[in-house]
């Protein structure tokens, strides 16, 4: 990226020392099968798409069923009761306050914080971000990587264009009296870019939808023989025809921003 580009998501580090956040990756960190990897451009697209996010120190997370209970190995104490309250990350605090300027000491981020609704836990990751103008970050579990049992995230769309804050996910127990680990073995979050215009209530309204039997015409019949069809009836079927058809059209588009600024300018006025 040239430096007079505007990067399009800007991460900002105010615990020292944790994890960058990391471009996706395509094959989900290994995970994908081999024929999901090679053949299905709509998966691995899906699980490069953004950036993988992770937790800024190792630690437990459980819930009785009233309270939430946390710990980690900085802890003097086995478990310690969230409740409504928050807690900082460790030893960040006093660090926080002697580097800021005096009038925002004392307004250091928590690391966890207790909501009201049962079982459900807000974690900061660590970071702050700024988006390029009209952008913002889908903020959701990592794409195609198995789910935790004991617990399920929250996903969220944030205009960082317009608030310069921190990054966070909430965190939704789903069983009680269970130790869960997070680790910084796997990643915690990946988010995503999304042009703002593209959730604009004129662009979410133009949708249509029609029945086939009676509405279509040569243009979609025509169609579903080169999607359906032509791959099937071929005598030697070969997978990943989708696949290799958006990579050769990716490769006539060009300049991707291109496309997108055409893309705003064809999009119903708001």
């Amino acid at each position: 990226m040239s430096p007079d580009r505007t990067p399009i998501a800007a991460f900002h580090r105010l615990i020292p020392g944790i994890p960058a956040p990391e471009r996706a990756d395509r094959s989900a960190l290994g995970g994908l099968p081999t024929r999901a990897f090679r053949y299905c451009d709509a998966v691995t697209t899906a699980s490069g798409y953004g950036w993988h996010i992770t937790a800024p120190l190792d630690f437990s997370l459980m819930w009785d069923g009233h309270e939430i209970l946390w710990t980690c190995e900085e802890l003097e104490h086995e478990w310690m009761p969230l409740g409504l309250g928050a807690v900082q990350y460790p030893h960040f605090r006093a660090r926080f306050d002697e580097e800021v300027p005096e009038d925002i000491r004392g307004f250091s981020p928590p690391f966890l914080t207790g909501l009201p609704e049962p079982g459900v836990v807000q974690m900061w990751t660590g970071l702050f971000v700024r988006t390029a103008p009209g952008w913002s970050l889908l903020t959701r579990a990592p794409a195609n990587l198995p789910g935790p049992a004991a617990y399920e995230q929250f996903e969220g769309i944030v205009e960082f264009d317009k608030w310069f804050g921190p990054l966070f996910t909430n965190i939704r127990m789903t069983r009680t009296d269970t130790p869960v680990q997070i680790t910084q073995l796997r990643p915690i979050l990946q988010v995503m870019p999304v042009p703002q215009f593209a959730y604009a209530d004129a662009v979410m309204s133009a949708s249509t939808t029609t029945d086939a039997f009676t509405q279509w015409g040569d243009a979609e019949w025509n169609a579903y023989r080169e999607s359906v069809v032509i791959p099937a009836s071929a005598e030697e079927h070969k997978p990943g025809h989708y696949a290799a058809e958006v990579r050769r059209q990716r490769r006539g588009q060009g300049c991707p921003f291109a496309a997108m600024a055409a893309a705003r300018e064809a999009a119903p006025a708001v």
